[in-house]
């Protein structure tokens, strides 16, 4: 089992910047994705950025040039440096995992989740 958990939301201005991370804990395989979802108030949950063992990373087009993901394999940390955020970047921030390399933005394929981290921005 892996336990994910994130921190570093918060409250900030249209054109500031935030960094969430996330911090895995338990088994952690050689071969794995990551991923960061976000889900605002009546809308589905949506891939942001994956980033996988292979160090391959995708981003959804609404993020590309502002969003930025890492991760950080001695610490097991999985990070997201957020960039000119606009308030259409308010939303529940969610850590994702799973094991093998397999790049989707599909929720329903990462079995472990963090509990979520709140990112509000204000215009």
């Amino acid at each position: 089992q892996v336990q994910l958990v994130e921190s570093g939301g918060g409250s900030v201005q249209a054109g500031g910047s935030l960094r969430l991370s996330c911090a895995a804990f338990g088994y952690t395989p050689s071969t794995y994705t990551m991923a960061w979802f976000r889900q605002a108030p009546g809308k589905e949950r949506e891939g942001v950025a994956i980033i996988d063992s292979d160090g391959v990373t995708t981003y959804t087009d609404a993020v590309k040039g502002r969003f930025t993901i890492s991760e950080d394999n001695a610490k097991n940390t999985l990070y997201l440096q957020m960039n000119s955020l606009k308030s259409e970047d308010t939303a529940m921030y969610y850590c994702a995992a799973r094991f093998r390399v397999f790049r989707s933005w599909e929720a329903r394929d990462f079995p472990f989740w963090g509990q979520g981290t709140q990112v509000t921005v204000s215009s």
